[in-house]
């Protein structure tokens, strides 16, 4: 199943785990004692503030990228790993694989829907019981028919 890796995945990959290292912050922040210490030998002049300025910025927008790069990757493989555990378990609705693909206001009514589910979840005393979405609905319509038999056989 392993492919192999494109020179920039690899270049992503081992640039990922090098600036997120100790010793990239090391250097990062004796760059910028060097830069502070030398101020005085450059007179603080723009051209001293504008190396500064220019490097941070140059490694600021270049970083933006690889963050990202990285980010999408583990929000991916976080997602699969999700959808595997919802496919597998006997109980979950498989209509929630892949809901990070639904738009903004689909997720919006979803979230209404589990704060209903736990609203009456709550009302039925038991805030452990566990349903899917389906399942979920099932059981609200057995409620309902319950309460309405019940309803008219009290009138």
């Amino acid at each position: 199943m392993k492919k192999k890796k494109s020179y920039f995945e690899n270049f992503a990959n081992w640039a990922t785990i090098a600036t997120g290292s100790s010793a990239a912050f090391i250097i990062a922040a004796v760059t910028v004692i060097i830069w502070a210490v030398s101020g005085p030998l450059f007179g603080y002049s723009q051209t001293w503030q504008l190396v500064i300025n220019t490097g941070t910025t140059i490694v600021t927008f270049l970083m933006v990228f690889l963050i990202q790069k990285s980010q999408n990757k583990d929000s991916k493989a976080v997602h699969l790993k999700l959808n595997e555990l919802l496919a597998s378990h006997e109980g979950s609705s498989n209509r929630m694989v892949n809901i990070e693909d639904l738009t903004e206001a689909e997720l919006d009514q979803l979230c209404k829907f589990y704060i209903r589910l736990s609203d009456l979840s709550e009302k039925d005393g038991d805030l452990t019981k566990t349903h899917s979405i389906d399942a979920a609905e099932e059981n609200q319509k057995s409620k309902a028919g319950r309460y309405h038999r019940i309803h008219n056989l009290v009138k």
